[in-house]
């Protein structure tokens, strides 16, 4: 298959036009019952729908048809890197997130604290979601484990987040989560996938018994588990492959960490999304990319709280006149994939999706929702192509062949 990023580097060029894609984290929904609306079909967007005959309407598929993506492969897609070809664990995400310097011989892991039962069983994923001063001190706990022929460290993401690295020489990620992600059952081991990950499984197993021992009194959060283990690939920069200064405005470490990944420069932006507005403006004239990042929207679909979705999507959509006041040349917004709480998880259903530019050929007046998104200009298509639309839209693509 042909190298979309050889064709950007051929053919990008800088007219000085202003690219903003808002990522709704966990954007797309489902109805409650048949004939009902979606979250964001039930919430009051008025600046949204306002950007609906200004633009064009679609539904991206982050991976493929019938895959429920994570957030690692979901932003990728956006970003135009191919997820199925860019396997990224969730560790390196998380740790580069933190602003952790991975090294060659480092394996990240994402951890998790979480509740086991008098029975060992997992009652609580995430620890009933404890605060992040918390975290920090279980974390000064685990950072004292020694494992013999390796480094360890660990340190505090967010809430129940953590990052764990392993640093030591002939290291593999190629290690099945211990996350069952479900309640009711005991974590898993570390289960190696491949031969050359034998002795990094041994060691993350290893680090679990010392830490079960460690927490085991500092109910709810008496355990950990691990995802996303893996080392740092080799990626190519999204300047390299649009010629775009990018800055990201990312409030959680992870999505921060995405950012990083590409080279982004990632812009500190306190905790609101008044101050990432803020920083927006503050940086207009710096950047010619910004990615913006919203959580709530997929943290409130996990909790299966469609209500509280209804009212992140809403609040999002107060921070749009804000944007167009800064008059991007192209604003898309979109998620990651969709996280709908009535499944109270990531799903494989597409994802609404808006791109609003003076090039566009105008959808009519419409709702933004995936109703509005299946009739729309953009069609169904591969999240992956996305940044191709948003450069052509914004005039940074010279023609292709004679």
């Amino acid at each position: 298959m042909y190298d979309t990023h050889e064709l950007t580097r051929r053919l990008q060029k800088n007219n000085g036009s202003k690219i903003v894609m808002v990522v709704s984290d966990g954007l797309g929904g489902l109805p409650q019952e048949p004939g009902g609306k979606t979250e964001l079909e039930t919430a009051k967007t008025p600046n949204l729908d306002a950007l609906v005959p200004r633009g064009n309407l679609g539904l991206s598929v982050p991976v493929l048809p019938g895959i429920a993506p994570g957030s690692g492969p979901g932003h990728l897609g956006l970003f135009g890197y191919d997820p199925l070809k860019y396997q990224i664990g969730r560790g390196v995400l998380e740790a580069l997130g933190i602003d952790f310097e991975l090294g060659p011989n480092d394996v990240a892991i994402r951890g998790n604290f979480c509740t086991l039962d008098a029975a060992g069983n997992i009652s609580d994923r995430r620890a009933g979601r404890i605060a992040s001063d918390i975290g920090a001190k279980l974390c000064e706990k685990l950072d004292k484990i020694t494992i013999p022929g390796v480094e360890v460290f660990v340190r505090p993401v967010k809430e129940y987040r953590l990052v764990i690295v392993f640093r030591g020489a002939g290291l593999s990620g190629d290690i099945d989560d211990t996350d069952p992600q479900a309640t009711g059952v005991p974590p898993l081991q570390a289960v190696a996938r491949s031969a050359g990950s034998a002795k990094t499984a041994e060691i993350c197993n290893a680090f679990l018994a010392k830490a079960r021992e460690i927490l085991k009194d500092d109910a709810p959060a008496n355990f950990l588990t691990m995802r996303g283990i893996d080392t740092l690939p080799q990626i190519p920069t999204f300047e390299e492959v649009y010629g775009l200064r990018a800055g990201a405005i990312a409030v959680y470490p992870m999505y921060r960490g995405l950012a990083r990944l590409v080279s982004m420069k990632v812009l500190d932006a306190g905790q609101t999304l008044d101050d990432q507005m803020a920083r927006l403006e503050a940086d207009w004239n710096n950047y010619d990319f910004f990615f913006i990042h919203w959580k709530y929207t997929d943290s409130t679909g996990e909790d299966g709280n469609f209500a509280a979705k209804v009212q992140r999507t809403e609040e999002l959509d107060a921070a749009i006149p804000s944007i167009m006041a800064l008059k991007p040349d192209v604003l898309i917004v979109t998620g990651d994939h969709s996280t709908p709480s009535k499944l109270m998880s990531h799903s494989w259903h597409p994802v609404p999706t808006l791109l609003s530019a003076d090039t566009c050929r105008f959808d009519p007046p419409a709702k933004f929702g995936e109703a509005s998104c299946r009739a729309g200009g953009l069609g169904q298509f591969e999240a992956k192509y996305l940044m191709l639309m948003a450069l052509a839209h914004a005039g940074r693509l010279e023609k292709y062949g004679a």
